[in-house]
């Protein structure tokens, strides 16, 4: 399930719909307003959606995560609208028999998202300034994270390498 809300997240509530009798593992994670962003101090940000278009891609990328990582449940919520600082503008949540699918499907969820739901965000800064962002490093899967890379591998795009 994969829904656009207008509503402060409530991520206890959201956790329970995770529990399953064969969930050896629930991993979530929560996407925080911060007040900074390349330099600039943020003062708040206001997110925007194409909803119908958003829901039914992100629909398709959680239902892509249950069968890629056998899980037993996928959870995504995506705020829209003026969120302020330390409020959660993202919430994605997987439970899956092991752990290893669990945290690979709830990082693969919130990579694929940015990269693929039409979400625009609008950072306003301390100094009156604001601007939409398009942050096309952080829309690709996989950035933003420390990974090992193997010898003459670009760290420009880093994979995680399981452990042995």
């Amino acid at each position: 399930m994969f829904r656009i809300s207008g509503s402060p997240i409530n991520p206890e509530a959201l956790k329970t719909q995770l529990a399953a009798a064969g969930a050896g593992a629930c991993v979530t994670f929560e996407g925080w307003v911060r007040d900074h962003n390349e330099g600039k101090r943020v003062r708040r940000l206001e997110y925007e959606a194409f909803v119908s278009m958003a829901e039914k891609e992100g629909a398709c990328i959680v239902a892509g995560a249950r069968e890629k990582f056998g899980l037993d449940h996928a959870l995504c919520i995506h705020r829209v609208g003026t969120l302020e600082i330390g409020q959660i503008a993202v919430w994605v949540g997987a439970s899956a028999p092991h752990r290893d699918e669990a945290f690979a499907a709830c990082r693969y969820i919130i990579d694929e998202v940015k990269h693929r739901v039409p979400i625009w965000k609008k950072e306003h800064y301390i100094d009156g300034d604001s601007g939409w962002v398009h942050c096309e490093h952080c829309a690709q899967p996989g950035r933003h994270h420390a990974a090992e890379t193997t010898p003459g591998e670009s760290t420009a795009a880093p994979r995680i390498k399981a452990a042995p």
